[in-house]
């Protein structure tokens, strides 16, 4: 009877935050605006210290503390730092695995933008139950993106809530807590050009601005085109990609049990978005308010919202033991993912062959 379960999950916040007042100022919106319609009240940026890999390193140790295990146990890292980090062309899960002290593991660092952590959980359990020797993953990884956010630039109000942070969750073999049920991506790169940093590739590879301004921000060519086109497909495939993790799902070894339907999540570990599209998720799969966390303390710290969000939700009591829970995330690309995790105690209720 063999299953994955995610041991523990590990967050870091930076001490340094931007307030609503200071957005609003850099942006010309009205405060209320931030706060109540961006949902941001305030969002943490990057201290001096606070490089991208060394905030997934930090997490890790978190994460690893929070386990109560030797990182000498790990096997494999699957490094979910971004692009945007100490050096380029690095292997930052080589480091990271290294500086944690996780002696054995192999490491590889893997990439899809926000939802970059659903598609490393599944990646994670397909090792975890095929590749002899691999029985305890780490995944970890640092964001700082938002240092390519213009916040005067209009066409990219939509990242105005990027910040800054590392997550780390650890999984492994037939753990006893929190087993993972099932993922699912859907991808479109109809949206891959979207939004993009136009400098510093090799189609421009000029360096001739810092990040964050002229042609080294993140920026949206065609906005009223991305638009219209995402309005068509964002919240249907953040719905559809939930249906399709539910559906991949098998809770139970009993051939009568039902499949699992929107009715029975009972906690949603969803991104940071804006405050109306966060309302109107839950209510297309029938959730209240708190039955989820939202960020507005925290921003959207990429592909990190989804273990930080477990480290404070299950702070906060608002995530329990018996939880079916769904992480559901959506990155540029365009990427939407899920994943459901059975949080709690295993069973036999929750065990497969």
């Amino acid at each position: 009877m063999t299953h994955v379960g995610i041991m523990a999950a590990g967050a870091y916040v930076p001490a340094t935050t931007m307030s609503s007042a200071e957005i609003a100022a850099r942006t010309g919106i009205p405060e209320q605006v931030i706060r109540e319609k961006f949902g941001i009240h305030q969002k943490p940026i990057p201290g001096p210290d606070d490089h991208t890999n060394k905030m997934g390193l930090w997490a890790a140790q978190d994460a690893v503390a929070r386990a109560g295990i030797d990182p000498a146990e790990i096997d494999l890292v699957l490094c979910t730092t971004e692009e945007w980090k100490e050096y380029p062309l690095w292997t930052a899960g080589i480091e990271l695995a290294h500086a944690l002290g996780a002696t054995r593991a192999w490491a590889i660092d893997v990439q899809q933008r926000c939802g970059t952590t659903m598609a490393a959980i599944e990646l994670a359990r397909a090792m975890i139950l095929s590749s002899p020797g691999i029985d305890t993953v780490l995944i970890a990884g640092g964001y700082r993106n938002c240092d390519f956010v213009d916040l005067a630039n209009p066409r990219a109000r939509f990242l105005t809530n990027l910040s800054a942070g590392g997550g780390a969750l650890i999984l492994a073999k037939n753990h006893d807590r929190n087993r993972v049920l099932g993922t699912a991506v859907i991808t479109d790169g109809s949206f891959s050009r979207d939004v993009i940093v136009p400098a510093g590739g090799t189609v421009d590879p000029r360096f001739d601005d810092p990040p964050g301004t002229g042609r080294r921000a993140l920026d949206v060519p065609d906005p009223e085109g991305m638009r219209e086109r995402l309005d068509a497909k964002s919240m249907a495939n953040f719905l559809a990609v939930v249906d399709q993790a539910l559906a991949r799902s098998e809770p139970s070894s009993d051939s009568n049990h039902a499949p699992l339907t929107r009715a029975d999540i009972g906690f949603l570990n969803i991104l940071h978005m804006k405050r109306s599209a966060h309302r109107y998720v839950l209510g297309e799969l029938g959730m209240r308010e708190d039955q989820s966390f939202y960020l507005e303390d925290y921003g959207h710290m990429g592909q990190q919202d989804q273990p930080l969000v477990c480290v404070e939700a299950a702070r906060r009591g608002l995530l329990r033991d018996g939880d079916l829970m769904v992480m559901v995330a959506a990155g540029i690309g365009y990427a939407w993912s899920a994943s459901a995790i059975a949080w709690g105690p295993v069973t036999k209720a929750t065990t497969t062959p």
